[in-house]
């Protein structure tokens, strides 16, 4: 596939268009548009690819009422994920994250949380395969760092050990590192594939899930 071959990125008005339906249809514990972004961006990077009726589930909650907007919403989730291998493979992928107003600042900052919400729950599609890597192969932790130091300061993560909150210079770096973490693993998972095993294990975990049914973790995405 040449350059000139892969989808664009979804322009701003689209994405505008996608979260002002996620908005109005979800629920409390719901992905939003940037847990949607990092949900699709964790699969694509991931062991395996998923079909749509894999995420679907975690993203759509309740049945279309007008066809029309209802394929609309789908084209439009379509674009989002089929714009993520380009935007690595160009350099161009960023992070769609959330904001938050800073009482002290008087100003509006960005968040990872809802992204990190969304980049967990596509390791949980593919837990199995993640799990068995993450358990032989401290090189993928390691590449994993600045996500995970995000989702455990976020409340995203419990973790074992007790962990200083990061500062907001920590904060924006680990942020700042969000496209080359994201280009990283996507680079060992290609030179690193799943072994037969691994996939059966993924293959098997995929068919026993059931559509609608999604793990929740604690906390909500802020904006």
């Amino acid at each position: 596939m040449t350059d000139h071959d892969w989808p664009s990125s979804p322009s701003d008005s689209e994405l505008e268009e996608l979260d002002q339906f996620l908005r109005a249809h979800g629920g409390d514990e719901d992905l939003l548009l940037d847990g949607v972004h990092g949900l699709l961006t964790a699969l694509a990077i991931g062991p395996a690819p998923a079909k749509p009726e894999e995420w679907l589930p975690d993203v759509l909650h309740e049945p279309f009422t007008d066809p029309a907007e209802g394929q609309r919403v789908l084209q439009l989730l379509a674009h989002l994920n089929d714009s993520i291998a380009p935007e690595l493979e160009t350099g161009a992928y960023e992070p769609i994250l959330g904001e938050v107003d800073d009482d002290d600042e008087g100003s509006t900052v960005y968040t990872a949380r809802g992204w990190c919400e969304g980049f967990s729950r596509g390791i949980d599609l593919r837990a199995s395969a993640w799990e068995s890597r993450l358990g032989q192969d401290t090189q993928l932790m390691e590449l994993l760092g600045p996500i995970i130091a995000l989702a455990i300061d976020d409340g995203v993560f419990e973790a074992d050990a007790e962990f200083a909150e990061l500062s907001d210079e920590e904060y924006d770096e680990c942020l700042a590192h969000i496209p080359s973490v994201v280009a990283a693993v996507a680079d060992y998972w290609r030179n690193h594939p799943p072994s037969a095993e691994e996939q059966r294990a993924a293959q098997d975990a995929a068919a026993s899930r059931r559509p609608g049914m999604q793990r929740r973790r604690g906390g909500r995405t802020l904006h």
